[in-house]
């Protein structure tokens, strides 16, 4: 976070907002003229937008004017634990949160978006997915974990073609981003080439900020590491971790996984105790035989753990994901969520795929709420609104070691950013905002979305998507593998 300069006489904590974005804005004020204004539209209408800031282009300013709360997630620029701004603007230059403040000026060629009557905050971080799976939705409804495996996970995956995984991935990603999601973290298990370099190519093209969690499938490191050199790392928004599945029968291979990730530099990634049957195969066991345990291990899941286990974890900063509506579903448990917060550990939510069944973050971030309730038959138990919207946003970043860009609006972090329209039938009247962002929200009151400063979505619509096209192209993919699992 960038220091602020304390002048001699104490500013109020307004002052203070409106000087730092005022101080920020200031080597673009002299000679500013008012740049083109956004505002909301009517349903029937397309969003048009300047060609100079399609997704594809870079560099933009973009001033969201007058959003009458913004949450910036940081209680050093706002008030309270979710740093909370009424009646604020927010200025990105050049993919970067500039400032947060009341009355900012605008800087010369600015795209100024009305955000009046609106509510401004970071975008969703999805810490655990499976984009792929967009093909098996609502599949399987009558089954467990493993029943999905057999029934839709491994009969899908060994049909997949490199169009089809574009498709298919594609429509998840952007249904991701119209709902919000600015950062993902997608755990992958296929392994040809082709079909990778297809996966990363529709990740790219949607312009989310992406994680690819590959799973080797063999303690061979080459196509892993071609992987990352060739296809993540040109991708400005692209980064890299291992996946691996943690367990006694597989414990060579765990090793393998994380000596690569170690020699990579970056994290490792693991399912964890997501049924209590995988008890059996002692991850936690396995990952501490092999010197994993640390702040470079994700686990996903983390149902079923003692605890000892969650000690332990605790002890090691080792990062969780939190998946409660694809748990819920395929009726793995709950996460004892309670214990993790009063260990300290650093936990974030996941969609996890087609067992999530859309993106709606919203639910998710209900789900983890009512949950816990449900398990305790206390309305006081964590997580609270203000805990799970910090999950959703900096708890995420946290898990996933990123906090230094993104999870917060704090000026000099990357400018991913999400405005709520709560002017709806579902969310409507105002009684308390931040709650209804939680319980009322839904993935249509998400009237803009920005990743890296970039618009992804604006006026309610994503920029520039043919999504009638996205949904005949998965609908024709799903199709051609329906008709090779027949002729087969």
């Amino acid at each position: 976070m960038q220091s602020i300069p304390t002048p001699p006489s104490a500013p109020s904590r307004r002052d203070l907002l409106t000087g730092l974005g005022l101080a920020a804005a200031a080597p673009l004020v002299l000679g500013v003229t008012a740049g083109p204004v956004l505002r909301g539209r009517p349903a029937h209408q397309p969003v048009q937008v300047d060609r100079a800031y399609a997704p594809d282009q870079g560099g933009r300013t973009v001033l969201l004017r007058g959003a009458s709360l913004v949450l910036t997630m940081d209680p050093a620029v706002g008030n309270g634990p979710l740093g909370a701004v009424e009646n604020a603007d927010v200025l990105m230059q050049n993919g970067t949160i500039t400032a947060v403040g009341t009355a900012l000026q605008t800087p010369r060629g600015a795209l100024v978006v009305d955000a009046s009557g609106k509510l401004a905050m970071p975008g969703f971080v999805d810490t655990h997915t499976h984009l792929w799976q967009a093909v098996i939705r609502g599949g399987c409804t009558d089954r467990d974990l493993f029943g999905w495996f057999e029934g839709c996970t491994d009969p899908q995956r060994g049909r997949l073609t490199p169009s089809a995984v574009h498709s298919f991935v594609r429509l998840a990603a952007l249904d991701a981003v119209q709902s919000g999601v600015t950062t993902l973290v997608d755990w992958v298990d296929i392994f040809s080439y082709d079909l990778v370099e297809s996966y990363v190519r529709a990740l790219a093209g949607t312009g989310v900020r992406f994680t690819y969690a590959m799973f080797p499938p063999k303690p061979d490191g080459v196509l892993v590491r071609k992987v990352k050199k060739e296809l993540v790392d040109p991708v400005p928004l692209g980064s890299f971790q291992v996946a691996t599945h943690a367990a006694r029968a597989v414990q060579d291979l765990n090793r393998a996984h994380w000596d690569l990730a170690q020699d990579m530099g970056v994290m490792l990634n693991s399912h964890v105790l997501e049924r209590p049957e995988q008890r059996a195969d002692d991850p936690i066991g396995v990952l501490t035989d092999i010197g994993a345990l640390g702040p470079r291990l994700l686990i996903n899941h983390a149902i079923h753990l003692t605890d000892a286990e969650i000690a332990a974890v605790a002890e090691h900063d080792v990062r969780a994901a939190h998946c409660p509506l694809s748990n819920m579903r395929l009726a793995s448990g709950i996460m004892r969520l309670s214990e993790f917060r009063r260990r300290g550990v650093k936990v974030g939510l996941g969609l996890d795929g087609g067992t999530n069944d859309s993106s709606d973050f919203h639910a998710l971030m209900k789900t983890a709420i009512g949950l816990q309730r449900a398990r305790a038959t206390d309305a006081g138990v964590f997580p609270q609104v203000h805990d799970v919207l910090r999950m959703a946003t900096l708890g995420g970043a946290e898990a996933l070691g990123i906090a230094d860009r993104v999870g917060s609006l704090t000026p000099g972090k990357r400018a991913d950013v999400v405005v709520v329209d709560p002017a709806a039938l579902n969310f409507a009247p105002r009684f308390d905002w931040v709650g209804q962002v939680v319980f009322n929200g839904r993935p249509e009151n998400v009237d803009a979305v920005f990743v890296d400063g970039r618009a992804l979505k604006l006026g309610g619509r994503l920029v520039e998507v043919d999504t009638d096209r996205v949904v005949r192209e998965a609908e024709a993919a799903a199709t051609r593998l329906r008709a090779t699992a027949q002729a087969g």
